[in-house]
């Protein structure tokens, strides 16, 4: 089934179920308020919701109404955790490659995380207030997911079992701002504004077999200011899947129902055309093509997104349909 928050001036929404095509939607009044209530209470809240959804996709459902993503808020509009991995090698190699410094041997063995900010996400269609264009804007596509509670020192087998929702995110960066951070050796903070999550979060039986042991199968579009930049494959290239994610954070805590996890930047390897490294599939982060741009000409060409710049992100199923709304969102100047 696939969900949303509506505004409707709470600072969590009302919890809405959408059609598998995104075209109607249906209160889910009765049954929950909330998505959290329904996270808090997954084994008996879930089928009746899975009823609703049945009814709205079969044309069945008492009162339906067009489905308008400009009315989402993130679908779960404030969490009790968000963490963020970096699942994608290739995007470590990249970045560190660029500025000469090599990748350590335990990144290959244990995710890198940060936990950010959980209580403010913004909506799919909401403005990305920015102080400065000088703080370095950069947008990050991204497949995240939503868990039920996963008990302290969880596998990674029993936690892929914790996976309630999937979605996508837009995790925004600050990227000038990072570096004084870092040198701080206490992690980001400043420079991880609010993230953006996509229209709906789905359930798995949704995905089919592009869900496949933690990794999604299908591809991240990323238009900045309407031209595609980047193609990912969120799957095959994922060198931790989200159950490791997951369990990387059990080893000395419980996770909660309502926490959310995300993979970090999608990233891909680099192609071999007529002898040389082409990046086909493109970014899902404008510090990648700029990392890109250092390894092949010494030095970055791409600058980061300016006041009025726009970022479309979006994932379709195999029958080429969205799968999640797309999240489309501009840059503004906060004032």
């Amino acid at each position: 089934m696939k969900l949303a928050s509506y505004k409707d001036g709470s600072r969590d929404g009302q919890l809405v179920v959408v059609s598998r095509d995104l075209s109607q939607t249906h209160y889910a009044t009765g049954i929950a308020d909330t998505l959290q209530q329904v996270l808090d209470d997954w084994g008996f809240m879930s089928p009746q919701l899975q009823d609703l959804y049945d009814a709205l996709n079969q044309g069945k459902s008492a009162h339906p109404f067009p489905f308008d993503t400009a009315q989402c808020m993130a679908p779960l509009p404030r969490a009790y955790q968000w963490a963020d991995g970096s699942a994608y090698i290739n995007h470590v190699e990249l970045v560190r490659l660029a500025r000469g410094s090599e990748v350590p041997a335990n990144y290959y063995t244990e995710p890198l995380m940060y936990q950010g900010g959980s209580d403010d996400f913004l909506g799919p269609r909401d403005d990305v207030p920015v102080p400065s264009e000088a703080y370095g804007i950069d947008f990050e596509a991204e497949v995240a997911v939503v868990t039920g509670d996963v008990p302290m020192t969880s596998t990674p087998e029993q936690a892929l079992d914790g996976i309630r929702l999937v979605m996508l995110a837009n995790d925004w960066s600050l990227r000038h701002l990072i570096p004084d951070e870092l040198a701080k050796s206490f992690g980001f903070f400043q420079s991880k504004p609010a993230t953006a999550f996509s229209p709906v979060a789905v359930t798995l039986d949704e995905l089919g077999d592009s869900w496949d042991k933690g990794r999604l199968h299908l591809t991240v579009q990323s238009q900045w200011n309407g031209r595609t930049v980047g193609r990912c494959d969120a799957g095959q290239e994922m060198t931790f899947h989200f159950g490791q994610l997951i369990a990387h954070i059990c080893k000395t805590r419980n996770v909660r129902s309502g926490s959310i996890v995300g993979s970090g930047t999608v990233s891909n390897r680099a192609s071999e055309v007529d002898g040389k490294k082409e990046w086909t599939k493109g970014y899902s982060c404008i510090a990648e093509k700029r990392a890109i741009e250092t390894i092949q000409d010494g030095k970055p060409a791409t600058d980061y997104m300016k006041f009025g710049d726009t970022i479309r992100i979006e994932m379709k199923g195999k029958d080429g349909a969205s799968m999640f709304g797309a999240i489309e969102q501009t840059v503004v100047k906060r004032v």
